[in-house]
């Protein structure tokens, strides 16, 4: 018996242990100057041709006190650019939210993720 339950409670810790394996935590200074959640700068897509102009959306009414207006942009999906139309979300007390933006490097185009950055 004795045994028995040594093999239990040696399968539970391996369990336990094994599902801490899957949380991630940032860094200090993960965050870039622009307040993207990729560290090193890098992409989220990458395209040979520049985005179409932005289109002019209109802004519905504020849902509610402290909510903010996440702008569409251009995405990068199956091979050609994807609106994305913006909408509002709940914000960050404390932080700003920074944009997607498309941005050419090395002869190509290259979007950066939004993200929150601290206030400025």
């Amino acid at each position: 018996m004795t045994a028995h339950r040594s093999i239990w409670r040696a399968a539970l810790a391996a369990l336990c242990l094994s599902s801490l394996s899957a949380c991630v935590v940032a860094p200090v200074g993960y965050y870039d100057n622009y307040g993207y959640g990729n560290g090193a700068g890098e992409a989220v897509a990458v395209a040979g041709v520049p985005p179409p102009a932005p289109y002019y959306e209109v802004r519905p009414a504020m849902p509610y006190v402290g909510a903010v207006w996440f702008g569409g942009y251009w995405n990068w999906y199956g091979g050609r650019h994807a609106w994305v139309p913006g909408y509002w979300g709940a914000g960050r007390p404390g932080y700003a939210w920074r944009p997607y933006r498309w941005a050419p490097y090395g002869g190509r185009w290259n979007l950066y993720g939004g993200g929150w950055a601290r206030g400025r």
